[in-house]
């Protein structure tokens, strides 16, 4: 559930989920269309889409939340730790399944439907996993944050978030993934993105 908030780095949050989400959901409708006997886009798209998710959350998202959100949260109150040390597992998790997911997707270029199930089931595990993840963040810890967080830790938050200030997501490796987004957008056929009807 999305809280109701000015805070810049809330909306941030929200905005970079809603990206992840929709490009997430993108594979899924994929891996689902294939299974239906549908037409396969071309492996350009999903290499696109696994790029974004590989970039992003890992480089850019993750480390934002970990060095700023949880370690002022936890500085203030111990009542979500047990969330917040789930939620940094599941950020560790992620890049071992994004890896998955690009063996399965090269398996799958190379040996065809023969290795079509264990990719699909992999996206679906993932979307599972990642639609969790969000949902802790978005339910438990940004209200937390919301009631414990001071307008001090909320000036260093929502500067970091602002400035997308992780050491590795300078402004030319926004403006990257921004084009990324762009492409999976234009070249993934409709209903996903703006690309020719599959």
């Amino acid at each position: 559930m999305r809280v109701l908030s000015n805070h810049i780095a809330i909306r941030v949050m929200e905005d970079e989920h809603d990206r992840l989400s929709a490009v997430i959901r993108g594979m899924q409708h994929f891996v689902r269309a294939i299974s239906k006997g549908k037409k396969a886009p071309d492996p350009k798209v999903f290499r696109a889409m696994l790029e974004y998710i590989s970039e992003y959350p890992h480089k850019v998202h993750h480390p934002k939340e970990d060095q700023y959100l949880f370690a002022r949260l936890r500085a203030r109150t111990n009542r979500v730790n047990q969330t917040l040390d789930e939620l940094e597992s599941q950020h560790r998790q992620g890049e071992s399944q994004t890896l998955a997911l690009e063996q399965a997707l090269t398996r799958y270029e190379l040996e065809g439907v023969a290795a079509f199930q264990p990719f699909f089931d992999l996206v679906e595990t993932y979307a599972e996993f990642y639609s969790h993840h969000m949902e802790l963040e978005e339910d438990v810890v940004l209200p937390a944050a919301i009631k414990f967080l001071k307008p001090d830790d909320w000036a260093v938050i929502d500067a970091q978030f602002a400035a997308n200030a992780d050491p590795l997501a300078g402004s030319a490796y926004k403006e990257s993934l921004d084009k990324l987004f762009s492409l999976i957008v234009n070249i993934a056929p409709a209903p996903i993105g703006r690309g020719p009807a599959s």
